[in-house]
């Protein structure tokens, strides 16, 4: 909402400059978002009659006038404008005079005539656009005047951004209302006189839909004179509002929206037939808006009509065919109350909105509609001349909204707000604003006035003490308690560390949604019964993650349109699984873990190292260096999202706490990635368990090295046999490692090669040959009996 600092301090006028008051008006709630100047900086321009107006000698367009500034003596000024006349007043820039622009104004010959001064017009002054000739200012214009003082033009225009349950400050009375609680300044409301009809002119009004219309008050207006102009005050104050003056009649029903905050509207009586009537549509019914929109009311739209067609819109905008115009002299003048629930959301569903259903649908004071009517009426006759028929009002009381007391415990309210408040002060406080406080022992009862929508429940009222105490006011008082270290476990590491470690090898973090696309959990998880939201945000995101490889193929997929070919991207994050039958607990497991995706090249593109692509064992090595120094085993694995043969579980101490593998070419193609990614997902509680260092002495003795290359079925991996190695292996055996693998000439076609270097070392002596043979002889020994694995000779 806009409106005109001017304007607001003929209600209340506290002691505050623009930029204070501006402050204050977003502490107490209706946040200033703009405030402008209403006019451009300028100075020396005063309010001057052309006395004398004449054809300028050496020049076609120009004219010679005579000038009187207010001075004592007629000034001489060169002016160029079509509309310059003899007697009109307008704005005259003397010698001196700084316009917008910093254009200084200047004694100066014209064609060989001196000329003291400019008249101006609307855009020179920065006032409008408007630059077809000199802006003429009312006759009653006193002559001097500085323009500044004369049009009001040190005035401010403040634009206020309300929340939607603050319908009441939609007027200039509901914000003066605010300030005058607020700073304590006198409240001056507008004063309303009741017109006492002149006439015996009635038409009866008929509720047919009284919970959507409970109030509706009308009167009649005959002999105005639709032609008379809007006086200058109003004018200005509408265009200072952002809203342009149409004609005396339209004008003064805005200017009484705007003032009192209820919307009015204006029938031409002439083109009314029989009562009016407040209800909902007939079917194939159409209305003609001021919009020139034709629109068919949908069933639950209110309309307002007569007996023979619908007029109007109720509480949207009227129509068009019984609309006032200038050639209007009877006018009947609408004023009504309709429910915020009947007007909520109706104009958008026609593509358009209006300042009417702006405040009905937020809620205009029930009790406004009769002294609304009766200041409009007023303005009418002042302005338009004319005689007024008695109010019409038809109201169903049972229908009009209540205000039911609100308990307020005082004790609560200083415990909520922080701050010291005695039961004085609380009654003080809320008595500002017009809240009817009744004592209830200990407590309040606190009845809002008709045109507070948002006071309902006990909060409602602590809100208010707290915006009327001043949120400045409130002291910001820091938490305190006693601090202590907290232990930290050696066994265990922060999640920080898994963070560092995975972009140290090239992958950047992503935050994903927790709730995917049902395509995703079926075609990733096999998941065919996924955790469904009830109310989700977006109709494709509809149920919760039970794995985090899905959001990373959606990054990947998201790269690959934008031509990006290496990704490598993980993610830390919890995913949502229901609990088995058979657990303790119904509900649902929400574990933290770790996931990553690698694609494109293994290496960035560069000079030393040829292109090559991702591979399992990349990631795999990645995974590896995620658990070190813990030694990780892998096991072949079938899942849904990966390719058959390329895939493992991840175990860990023999416990599965994970899996690694290339994404399944079904989903590569379905999701138009290209080539396939490598993906893993670990448990992260799995990640950050830490071993405790533990010394061992270093060996300063010679090491010695002995390679075994065991012939052993293609079923047998090679995890298998060093762990079979490992179990019988005597102390001095430090390390046992595969270097090559084997499969073709001399091997049987069912058999595969393994070389395995065999690291042997003792901390106090330096081995001996009888003790190495030892030690190779039990190794081939357990792999012989455990394996069915033979020695491979020198013929093979």
């Amino acid at each position: 909402m806009q409106f005109s600092e001017q304007w607001l301090r003929t209600f209340v006028d506290p002691q505050l400059d623009s930029d204070a008051l501006g402050h204050l008006l977003t502490m107490a709630g209706l946040e200033v978002e703009e405030a402008d100047p209403a006019a451009p900086a300028f100075s020396g321009v005063v309010v001057a009659q052309i006395v004398e107006a004449e054809k300028h000698p050496n020049a076609d367009k120009l004219k010679l006038c005579k000038v009187d500034a207010g001075r004592g003596e007629l000034l001489q000024i060169v002016c160029g404008a079509p509309n310059a006349a003899v007697g009109m007043k307008v704005p005259c820039a003397t010698v001196g005079a700084v316009l917008p622009g910093d254009f200084s104004i200047k004694a100066a010959k014209l064609r060989g005539v001196e000329s003291f001064g400019m008249l101006c017009s609307a855009r020179e002054l920065g006032l409008s656009e408007d630059h077809g000739g000199l802006y003429a200012l009312p006759e009653d214009a006193p002559i001097g005047t500085d323009i500044r003082l004369y049009l009001g033009l040190d005035d401010t225009l403040f634009t206020i951004k309300l929340t939607p349950n603050r319908a009441d400050c939609l007027s200039l009375e509901g914000v003066a209302r605010e300030v005058a609680a607020v700073t304590g300044a006198a409240f001056r409301p507008t004063e309303v006189s009741p017109v006492a009809p002149t006439i015996d002119a009635r038409r009866a009004i008929v509720l047919d839909a009284p919970q959507a219309c409970p109030r509706y008050c009308g009167r009649i207006l005959r002999g105005v004179d639709a032609k008379a102009p809007t006086p200058d005050w109003m004018v200005r104050r509408l265009a200072r509002s952002g809203i342009r003056s149409i004609s005396a009649l339209v004008d003064v029903t805005n200017y009484v929206m705007l003032e009192l905050g209820q919307p009015l509207h204006a029938f031409d009586n002439t083109r009314l037939q029989g009562a009016i009537h407040v209800r909902f549509p007939r079917a194939g019914e159409q209305v003609l808006l001021l919009n020139e929109q034709t629109v068919a009311p949908a069933p639950d739209t209110l309309l307002i009509a007569d007996e023979q067609r619908a007029l109007a819109l109720a509480g949207i905008m009227g129509g068009e065919e019984s609309g006032v115009t200038l050639e209007t002299t009877e006018v009947f003048l609408e004023s009504a109350f309709f429910a915020p629930e009947a007007i909520a959301g109706r104009a958008r569903s026609y593509g358009f909105s209006s300042d009417a259903s702006h405040r009905f649908e937020r809620g205009v004071d029930f009790d406004l509609a009769n002294r609304a009517l009766e200041r409009a009426t007023r303005l009418i006759l002042d302005i338009c001349g004319g005689a007024a028929g008695p109010i019409e009002e038809a109201v169903a009381p049972e229908a009009l909204p209540s205000r039911a007391p609100v308990l307020l415990r005082t004790a609560r309210a200083r415990r909520v707000l922080g701050i010291t408040l005695d039961d004085a002060a609380i009654q003080s406080l809320l008595e500002r604003v017009h809240l009817k406080v009744e004592r209830d022992g200990e407590d309040f009862r606190v009845t809002p006035p008709s045109w507070r929508f948002d006071i309902e429940i006990e909060v409602d009222l602590v809100e208010e003490l707290a915006r009327l105490y001043g949120y400045d006011n409130i002291p910001a008082v820091a938490p305190q308690g006693s601090l202590m270290m907290t232990p930290s476990s050696e066994h265990r590491r922060p999640v920080w560390d898994v963070r560092h470690l995975l972009a140290g090898r090239g992958y950047q973090e992503v935050v994903n949604f927790a709730f995917v696309e049902e395509a995703w959990e079926r075609d990733f998880c096999a998941n065919e019964d996924p955790i469904r939201l009830a109310n989700p945000i977006a109709s494709q995101l509809s149920v919760m993650r039970s794995s985090l490889i899905a959001g990373l193929v959606g990054n990947l997929a998201t790269n690959r349109k934008r031509q990006i070919d290496r990704v490598r991207v993980f993610e830390v994050a919890r995913v949502f699984q229901r609990k088995a039958d058979g657990e303790p607990v119904a509900g649902f497991h929400q574990s933290m873990r770790v996931a990553g995706l690698a694609a494109g090249t293994a290496l960035p593109e560069q000079w030393g190292e040829r292109g090559r692509a991702v591979d399992f064992f990349d990631v795999k090595a990645d995974v590896e260096a995620l658990f070190a120094p813990r030694q990780l085993t892998f096991e072949t694995l079938s899942h849904p999202a990966l390719h058959p043969g390329r895939a493992a579980n991840v175990l860990l101490d023999g416990h599965a706490v994970g899996f690694v593998g290339e994404l399944h070419p079904v989903w590569v193609q379905r999701y138009d990635l290209g080539s396939a990614p490598v993906v893993f997902e670990v448990e992260l509680d799995a990640a950050l368990q830490s071993r405790m260092p533990a010394y061992r002495e270093i060996s300063r003795m010679p090491a010695v090295f002995r390679d075994l290359a065991l012939v052993v079925g293609l079923d047998v991996t090679v995890a298998r046999v060093i762990e079979t190695l490992r179990a019988v292996a005597p102390e001095v055996v430090k390390d046992i490692a595969l270097f090559d693998v084997y499969h073709g000439k001399g091997i049987d076609p069912d058999k595969k090669s393994l070389a395995f270097r065999v690291l042997m070392q003792d901390t106090q002596r330096t081995l001996e040959d009888v003790e190495v043979d030892a030690a190779v002889a039990v190794l081939v020994q357990q792999a012989e009996t455990a394996l069915g694995a033979r020695l491979r000779g020198a013929g093979d």
